[in-house]
C-alpha cells in the first residue's frame, strides 16, 4: 500500500494527475497543494503508467478523454500494478454513464467538469475517510489474528532500559536490528517499535527468512512479473510494495541467502529495487527492522554474512535478555497469558498454586516468552482444577517431585536447593533472601550458581 501521512484531521495523499489539457492539470494541482497533497502531473496514459511505477503515489486524477486515448483503458492497468491506489476520473457532464462505468471498472469515484475547489477538496476528502476505514479494517484484522500481544511494560530494569531506547528510536526512520534467543519477543518488539512510529497508520510487512526457501524469498521481497520463472503465472508486488510508507520486519535475517542480501543491501542504501524478470527501477519509502538468534558480527567473520550489509543494519542494535534473567517479568507474563487463554476458552481458573508459581519462577525458560506462552494456554485446556498445578504442565518440564520431605532419603542438596529456591520466590529481593537463608550475597551468589538458580 502506497505512503499516506496521517494524522486526525486529514490524510495527506502523493497525487497523479493524468490530463491532457495543461489548464486542468494546474488547477487541480493548485486545489490539491493547497490541501498539503504532494502532487505531480503527466498528459497520457503511457507516462501515467511509467510514473505510478517509478514512485509512490496514492491517488490518480484520470480525465476520461486523453486526446486520441481513452482513461478508460488506463484504470485497470494501474490497479493491476498498484491495487491500493485510489482513481478519481474526471468527465464532462455529457459523459456521466461513462464515469459510472468507470467506478464499476474499479475507480473510486467521478468529478465533472466543470468543477470547483470546492468539489474538489470534497471528493479528496471522501477518498481520504475511505482509506482511513480500510486502514482501521487492517488493524483490526492484525489484533484478530494476532489474539495477544504481550505486556510491553517489565519490571526489568535492562527491559525497562531497552524499550525507552526503541520509544526514541521509533521516533526515526534509523534501521533497527534486534538481537536475542528465539522466543525473546522480537516480533512483539518489532511491532511496538512500528506502533510507536509515525509510520503506524501504515501497512507493516512480515517477513521470516528462513521460513521461505532461498530461491523464492527475492520474489517475496521484491515481486516478480508474469513468466519471470516457472509457476510465476501472475505479476507479484512483493512486499516491499504491500508495505509502502510503513514498515518491513525481516525476521531471523542471519539466515537469508547471499544474492537477496546483496539486492537488500542495494535497496537499503537507493531505496530502489526491481522485480524478478523486470527491468523497470522502481523507489520505495520502507522503514526496515530486523530481528536474529545468531551473532551476525561471527556469521560475518566466517564469511556466512556480508559485512557491508551488517554494518548498514547495525545502525541501533538491541539484545532482548533471555526470560530467565528477567525473573520479575515471569509471573506478570504467566498471569496475562492466564486472562488470554481462559477468556478465549470460556475457562474460570482462579491462578496457580504456590508450587506451580515457585516452578515458573525457577525453571530455566530455553524457549522464553513464547514457551511459557504455550505452556500457559496448555494448562489453561488440559487443567481441571480451580487453579494451574503442577500436574498441568507438560511433563518433559514439570518435576517428577517438586517436594521432598525432610528425613527422605535424598541429598541434602536436594533440600537446601528447594530452600533456597522459594524463599527466593517470596522475597522482594536477593538482599531480603540472603537476610532470610542467613547468609550474605556473596554466598546467595555462590549457591545460585551451584544450582544454576
Amino acid at each position: 500500500m502506497a505512503a499516506i501521512e496521517c494524522n486526525h484531521e486529514t490524510i495527506r495523499f502523493r497525487v497523479m494527475i493524468v490530463d491532457d489539457d495543461a489548464g486542468i492539470r494546474k488547477t487541480l494541482s493548485y486545489c490539491l497543494t493547497a490541501e498539503g497533497h504532494t502532487v505531480f502531473g503527466v498528459s497520457n496514459s503511457a507516462d501515467a503508467v511509467n510514473e505510478a511505477r517509478r514512485r509512490s503515489v496514492d491517488l490518480v486524477f484520470v480525465d476520461l478523454k486523453l486526446g486520441d486515448e481513452n482513461g478508460m483503458d488506463l484504470i485497470p492497468v494501474l490497479l493491476s500494478d498498484s491495487p491500493w491506489i485510489k482513481i478519481v476520473v474526471i468527465t464532462a457532464y455529457a459523459s456521466i454513464e461513462t464515469a459510472i462505468k468507470a467506478v464499476r471498472t474499479g475507480a473510486a469515484d467521478y468529478i465533472a467538469k466543470p468543477f470547483t475547489p470546492d468539489q474538489v477538496r470534497l471528493v479528496t476528502r471522501r477518498i481520504g475517510r475511505m482509506r482511513e476505514l480500510e486502514l482501521e479494517l487492517c488493524v483490526l484484522k492484525d489484533n484478530t489474528r494476532s489474539g495477544l500481544k504481550e505486556n510491553l511494560v517489565s519490571r526489568n530494569h535492562s527491559m525497562q532500559k531497552l524499550m525507552d531506547i526503541l520509544k526514541k528510536a521509533a521516533a526515526s526512520e534509523a534501521i533497527i536490528l534486534l538481537k536475542g534467543e528465539s522466543g525473546t519477543g522480537k516480533s512483539i518488539m518489532a511491532h511496538a517499535v512500528h506502533d510507536w512510529s509515525s509510520r503506524s497508520g501504515r501497512p507493516m510487512a512480515v517477513v521470516s527468512c528462513p521460513a521461505i526457501p532461498s530461491d523464492l524469498l527475492e520474489s517475496e521481497l521484491f515481486g516478480h512479473v508474469r513468466g519471470s520463472f516457472t509457476g510465476a503465472v501472475r505479476d507479484n508486488q512483493g512486499r516491499i510494495s504491500a508495505c509502502e510508507g510503513g514498515t518491513l520486519f525481516l525476521d531471523e535475517i542471519g539466515d537469508m541467502a547471499f544474492p537477496v542480501q546483496a539486492k537488500l543491501l542495494r535497496f537499503i542504501q537507493d531505496k530502489e529495487y526491481e522485480r524478478v524478470g523486470d527491468s523497470i527501477s522502481r523507489k520505495a519509502d520502507v522503514r526496515i527492522i530486523a530481528a536474529t538468534n545468531a551473532d551476525l558480527e561471527m556469521k560475518v567473520a566466517k564469511g556466512g554474512f556480508r559485512e557491508d550489509l551488517f554494518y548498514r543494519l547495525n545502525v541501533i542494535s538491541l539484545t532482548i535478555p533471555p526470560l530467565r534473567e528477567r525473573p520479575e517479568d515471569i509471573m506478570v507474563l504467566a498471569k496475562d497469558f492466564l486472562t488470554h487463554f481462559c477468556q478465549i476458552n470460556h475457562k474460570f481458573l482462579l491462578g496457580f498454586s504456590k508450587e506451580t508459581e515457585t516452578f515458573l519462577l525457577n525453571y530455566s525458560w530455553p524457549g522464553n516468552v513464547r514457551e511459557l506462552r504455550n505452556i500457559i494456554e496448555r494448562a489453561v485446556i488440559l487443567g481441571s482444577g480451580e487453579t494451574i498445578n503442577i500436574c498441568d504442565l507438560p511433563g518433559n518440564i514439570a518435576p517428577v517431585d517438586i517436594a521432598p520431605s525432610i528425613g527422605d532419603k535424598i541429598p541434602l542438596s536436594v533440600i537446601e536447593e528447594l530452600h533456597i529456591r522459594r524463599v527466593m520466590a517470596s522475597a522482594s529481593s536477593l538482599q531480603e533472601a540472603a537476610d532470610i537463608l542467613g547468609i550474605d550475597q556473596a554466598t546467595l551468589w555462590r549457591k545460585r550458581k551451584i544450582f544454576e538458580i
